[in-house]
């Protein structure tokens, strides 16, 4: 009981940071406006100049406000609706729960550490901290013995494994595409790289997140217990991430940038994800 109360008081105050910090993004719009910087490797960066993202490049800084919205529109509600329904001993609402902590968790690691240093540096901070103890303590409220018996099918939770391992695989080597061509040919640094210190989002990507959805989708397929747990939250983590970047996409093609065949792939993906987020919870016993 004392944990649920822990994690309730920190999800509220990890909604309250993250409108704050989401809508700072959005809403903010001081400074000189669009210039031109030569990063230390000689490329010329173009800066978008305004706002809390005013020193990041023109096209990382429009994705950052379209995750904004995402986060400010979609993702706090979830995460209060999810809240409330676990409260009300839903087996669904804490699956929902965990799954859109985890948007929050990963989503906040990636502006704390990508992000140019700005105004909301310590609300980052914070929002980093609090959502990585209020996903472990949601993980936490699972009988994991008793887990197997809540879905009603198993196959379900295989073939979401199998899922989640195609797509690890495909964004691996969409990722291994940038990264690996520079090094063949000696230039070393991506063009995506910009003014910025290292490929962040590549670099978790093929660090942490992707082999987490591997071993997921490995166990989810060999239905461990583990599988069990961990595919339907990081199916409905997946759909809210995958939201996120088509609205990015979205906000890119809105200023005249290339984002073909993106611009298809990805939404395909999000109607997947989101269609076996559904399922999943569909396919668990009522509490």
């Amino acid at each position: 009981m004392k944990n649920k109360k822990h994690t309730t008081l920190l999800v509220l105050l990890i909604a309250l940071a993250s409108i704050i910090a989401s809508s700072t993004g959005i809403f903010l719009d001081e400074g000189p406006g669009q210039f031109e910087i030569e990063s230390v490797r000689g490329e010329k960066i173009t800066i978008f100049g305004k706002g809390l993202y005013q020193h990041m490049s023109d096209d990382v800084a429009i994705q950052g406000i379209a995750q904004d919205y995402i986060t400010l529109f979609l993702g706090v509600p979830l995460l209060l609706i999810s809240l409330f329904l676990s409260r009300k001993n839903s087996f669904r609402g804490l699956f929902l729960l965990a799954g859109t902590l985890g948007y929050f968790l990963v989503t906040y690691l990636f502006y704390l550490t990508m992000g140019m240093y700005n105004q909301m540096f310590l609300v980052y901070a914070f929002l980093l901290g609090t959502t990585f103890f209020a996903f472990i303590l949601t993980v936490l409220e699972f009988d994991l013995n008793e887990l197997k018996n809540r879905f009603n099918s198993e196959k379900l939770v295989r073939n979401a494994g199998f899922f989640l391992i195609i797509n690890a695989t495909m964004v691996g080597l969409l990722w291994l595409g940038v990264v690996l061509p520079p090094i063949f040919d000696g230039t070393i640094y991506p063009k995506e790289l910009q003014h910025y210190t290292t490929l962040i989002v590549q670099g978790f990507d093929l660090g942490l997140l992707l082999p987490i959805a591997f071993v997921v989708g490995y166990l989810a397929i060999k239905k461990n217990k583990y599988g069990f747990l961990f595919a339907p939250i990081y199916m409905i983590f997946l759909s809210l991430l995958m939201t996120a970047l088509v609205s990015k996409i979205l906000f890119m093609a809105n200023t005249g940038q290339n984002v073909m065949p993106v611009i298809f792939i990805m939404p395909t993906i999000v109607l997947i994800s989101i269609s076996f987020s559904i399922l999943l919870l569909k396919n668990i016993k009522k509490s």
